[in-house]
């Protein structure tokens, strides 16, 4: 193949498919922050789930879209895995985790948590689809959005159907990791999607018994990243064994350990999160 040829191949590769229709519904959500990473097992879900709690904490009214159509986990972890949508006036109403917490994810639909999803793109775009414009969302302050790791499919939907939409993004201060983050922070600028911050998680480990924390990876990358980047740095989120227990056993870490060291971060994220959207 010629050299042209390459380049009209590169040409193809770099351009994203036609941005389908904003759905209505989102006119009632005053503003909507994705959660992403470029690779899988950074905690991304908990990061969401928690954010979205602390965000409840402050008052605003908050939905919560689990988009991870393979791996859906934040029903369990929020303890509501038993709950079913109801329909109303042709709309699914989601799950109310609290007071001024909503969820859906696609989690609530399957006939038991053993059973996978095996769908393509398309059936991937539809449900999405679905999720944001069928769903009674109702006044929103806040829509906290948890994507699949990578920049595929449903990244791509949820990027188009939701224009104006704050990219925050999570990694682990593993070399690995960043190199795949990289890529998230270069998706969400060719989609024109700001980008709010990057958070460290498994920033270390609080020891359970002294308190003292413990790097297992070089610390500061993740840092450094953000900076390459100019992009803000909204914290590091230590391993605590805590976040793991109240995850598993569906009992929010944020609800339960705000004055930890962790809790705090997260309450630090939230306000970071409030000043940057409020300047639009």
């Amino acid at each position: 193949m010629d050299d042209k040829s390459n380049d009209v191949e590169s040409d193809k590769v770099s351009e994203a498919p036609e941005a389908p229709e904003v759905p209505a519904t989102l006119e009632r959500i005053k503003h909507k922050i994705v959660v992403m990473s470029g690779k899988g097992g950074v905690g991304k879900s908990t990061v969401a789930a928690n954010l979205a709690l602390a965000l409840g904490r402050k008052g605003y009214s908050v939905g919560l879209l689990d988009v991870d159509i393979h791996g859906p986990t934040i029903p369990e972890m929020l303890g509501v895995a038993s709950e079913t949508p109801i329909i109303e006036n042709k709309k699914l109403v989601p799950v109310r985790v609290s007071e001024n917490i909503k969820l859906i994810s696609i989690a609530f639909m399957l006939p038991d948590k053993d059973s996978p999803v095996i769908w393509r793109g398309p059936m991937k775009s539809g449900v999405i689809r679905q999720f944001i414009g069928d769903v009674d969302w109702g006044e929103l302050d806040y829509l906290v959005v948890d994507l699949p790791p990578g920049t595929g499919d449903e990244s791509l939907s949820i990027a188009q159907m939701m224009p104006g939409s704050y990219a925050l993004i999570v990694s682990t201060p593993q070399e690995i990791a960043l190199l795949s983050v990289r890529k998230s922070i270069n998706f969400a600028k060719m989609l024109k999607m700001q980008i709010v911050g990057i958070v460290e998680n498994m920033s270390g480990f609080i020891c359970p018994h002294c308190g003292e924390k413990t790097d297992l990876f070089k610390s500061g990358r993740v840092k450094s990243v953000a900076e390459e980047f100019k992009i803000p740095f909204l914290g590091s989120i230590p391993i605590d064994p805590e976040i793991v227990e109240s995850g598993d056993r569906g009992t929010p870490f944020i609800l339960r350990h705000r004055d930890s060291l962790s809790g705090k971060v997260f309450e630090e994220i939230v306000s970071t999160i409030e000043e940057f959207v409020a300047k639009g």
